[in-house]
């Protein structure tokens, strides 16, 4: 069993990091969220988030964005290639409702490994046996 918590090193922390993730990576994108992503040689993947004052002006609400996003990282974190990834909201996460932000994240997680060949196993929760989206 893994540990529920986010490391440093799953995370993106440098600014070269999230620059080179603008300029030179693989895109998957919804009605809410944008993801960028490119391989790494690390092992693992890693996270950063740009959630913006324009999606909200209320940190009450980027913050709570973020919570949903990170939460939804860790569960499946340990099913990622290695690979950095980059998640900004847009707009229109402000008013959809968590369980909806969820849903739409994880059918994020779902397109990046499809864009992967050779992933072995579907994307499930750490918490559960069901199959993450349905």
């Amino acid at each position: 069993m893994f540990t529920a918590g986010l490391p440093r090193d799953a995370r993106l922390r440098r600014p070269g990091d999230f620059a080179a993730l603008r300029t030179s990576s693989g895109r998957a994108g919804g009605r809410c969220f944008h993801m960028r992503y490119r391989d790494n040689d690390l092992g693992h993947a890693r996270l950063g988030l740009a959630i913006s004052k324009r999606v909200s002006k209320r940190a009450v609400e980027r913050n709570r964005i973020k919570r949903l996003l990170r939460e939804s990282f860790r569960r499946v974190r340990h099913q990622l290639p290695a690979v950095d990834l980059m998640v900004m909201a847009r707009e229109q996460a402000a008013g959809v409702p968590g369980t909806q932000l969820l849903v739409e994240i994880d059918g994020l997680w779902k397109k990046l490994l499809a864009s992967r060949p050779g992933t072995p196993e579907p994307l499930k929760r750490a918490d559960d046996t069901t199959t993450i989206g349905r």
